[in-house]
């Protein structure tokens, strides 16, 4: 193959496959394919490095051939049956170690390697106690897999010790089994385990996460999202955390209480509203450390935010998320779809109730498998409801060839102005959004923006960002107005200019409560040494009658200067 092919299929190897091997402990293949992958992207280096370590071996030979015998003499000495051998490092491994620590090729072959396979697990830690006997341990080297094993399920001793002539000498302790599964994978055990043996919670926990996997698959979208899901999973490195009741549970590092919910079981982590860490309350997004113990209040009436998305660190959370938030806009996508469509329809005098062949032909030539997905294609903006009707217009006349398709938005251009209004209740969940940038409130003059994939998006009609985009594309906008029962509170910027002197922020928020509105942030300014600071708060309020009622009364106030309504 030509160099760059070789490179990008050696690249998707180290970036994919062999995080998967080494996640599923199997460390041939892993070793294998890193060392493989190595060659391809860097041939040079992967030359010079194979070079150096032959011609190091040799001078290497008088060390090993010591310290392997002292070793053996001394467990035969203890009475314990075991082998030993010495373990070389990969070419990735040593060039890696030198990259990353900054360190030269014989600094990284200073440190030898040696494996000890004993026959029972009892044995492990004797060995152990045996070659700290012989060696002196180096301080803070020493690491128990057994007890806690890493998430591919690998489990060994790991102790560094000071062997002859000064030389660090790493060994690692593991029995017949433990060795099977670090060199095979985890699927070794399915392979020797007697046919009555139940599973062991190892296995049970690498069948978990090959069914996330699955389940992954299921909930996602695409093989570009599914791979993004999975690479999340892959990292090595991980964290381990106790539920309440004492059971450990591996996450990756960076990993959240709300990741742990999502781990624990996606129904848990769907109807998440709280999170105790170490029996204090704590945010969903704080990020969990060794040792924690996580506890999770749910509520069957909570659902998933799509602001949860910014902090879950694992592929299982972030694809149940992202399902559950794909399913629920279906539902809130369609009904705003058919609404804007028979509004559409109603503006061309065309009845919106579609006869049953008429239907069908607007689903062959769309390209749409039924009409709830045109629907939810126009309720999400991928389609313009208004070159939809045209479409079925053209289609009851039996006249001219149908419309180019929805994405040809600047082909056609459809007079919104004659059509009614949609009616905006502010309750009609993710399918229709109020704009950050502006927060309109019930009593602004506001205008709909039709946004791929987002669905409406509700701006004041004066927003800046709302002309400028209405100026590119003037068919995504619609006219929308305000529904007469709103049975929620709107999110509204507030600025308020105040005398630096004590106790004013107090007698500001107060007001506001007194004013019956909820302030949900408040930020200042850092330089706390000006005569004037600036407060932000944003407050919920019912509209912009309310919100007039809470300005003239924190306006009052001894100390405010200047309060008004901000917009980005």
């Amino acid at each position: 193959m030509s160099p760059e092919k070789k490179r990008r299929i050696a690249r998707e190897t180290m970036e994919v496959y062999v995080p998967i091997a080494h996640r599923l402990g199997l460390n041939n293949i892993y070793r294998e394919l890193q060392d493989l992958s190595f060659s391809h992207l860097y041939p040079m280096r992967y030359k010079t490095l194979s070079k150096a370590v032959r011609a190091a071996r040799g001078n290497r030979r008088e060390v090993v051939s010591k310290i392997l015998e002292s070793v053996k003499n001394t467990l035969a000495a203890a009475g314990i049956q075991a082998q030993v051998f010495g373990r070389e490092k990969t070419l990735y491994g040593i060039y890696r170690k030198m990259r990353n620590k900054h360190l030269t090729f014989s600094q990284v072959l200073d440190v030898y390697g040696f494996r000890i396979v004993v026959d029972s697990f009892a044995n492990c830690y004797v060995a152990l106690g045996t070659l700290h006997a012989l060696y002196k341990p180096m301080p803070g080297k020493f690491k128990d897999y057994i007890a806690i094993p890493k998430l591919n399920g690998y489990q060994s001793l790991h102790t560094t010790l000071i062997g002859p002539y000064g030389t660090p000498v790493e060994f690692q302790v593991r029995t017949q089994d433990m060795h099977r599964v670090a060199e095979s994978g985890v699927a070794a055990h399915w392979l020797y385990k007697n046919a009555e043996g139940s599973l062991t919670d190892l296995q049970q926990r690498t069948h978990a996460w090959l069914q996330s996997l699955l389940d992954i698959q299921k909930q996602t979208g695409d093989s570009a999202e599914f791979l993004e899901h999975v690479k999340v999973d892959l990292f090595p490195d991980s964290v381990y955390v106790f539920t309440p009741k004492s059971k450990i549970i591996a996450l990756p590092r960076g990993a959240t209480a709300l990741d742990f919910a999502y781990t624990i079981h996606t129904d848990i982590g769907d109807q998440t509203i709280a999170a105790k860490i170490n029996h204090e309350q704590a945010p969903l997004r704080t990020e969990l450390r060794n040792g924690d113990i996580v506890e999770i209040i749910t509520s069957p009436t909570s659902r998933p935010s799509p602001n949860w998305l910014t902090f879950v660190r694992t592929g299982k959370a972030r694809s149940a998320i992202r399902h559950h938030l794909r399913t629920v806009n279906l539902f809130e996508s369609i009904d705003l779809g058919k609404r804007l469509l028979s509004q559409a329809m109603a503006g061309l005098k065309l009845d919106p109730e579609l006869p049953d062949h008429l239907a069908e032909r607007l689903l062959n030539e769309s390209s749409a498998k039924s009409l709830d997905e045109l629907y939810a294609d126009i309720g999400v903006g991928k389609r313009m409801a208004a070159l939809v009707a045209r479409h079925i217009l053209a289609l009851v006349e039996d006249a001219s060839p149908p419309l180019p398709p929805p994405e040809d938005t600047g082909a056609v251009h459809h007079d919104h102005g004659k059509l009614d209004p949609v009616i905006i209740y502010g309750s009609e969940g993710v399918a229709v959004q109020l704009a950050a940038c502006c927060l309109p409130i019930p009593g602004d003059n506001i205008i709909g923006q039709l946004k791929r994939d987002q669905g409406l998006i509700v701006h004041i009609a004066d927003c800046g960002l709302a002309r400028r985009q209405r100026a590119k594309e003037p068919d995504r906008w619609i006219e929308v107005m305000w529904g007469s029962e709103l049975n929620r509170r709107f999110d509204c910027r507030i600025m308020v200019l105040i005398k630096n002197e004590k106790g004013v922020l107090a007698r500001v928020a107060a007001e506001i409560g007194e004013s019956d509105a909820n302030i949900t942030y408040v930020g200042m300014d850092d330089d706390k040494d000006q005569l004037m600071t600036q407060l932000r708060f944003t407050v919920q309020v019912e509209d912009r009658i309310h919100l007039a009622r809470m300005m003239r009364n924190v306006r009052r106030i001894p100390g405010v200067t200047r309060m008004v309504r901000e917009r980005n």
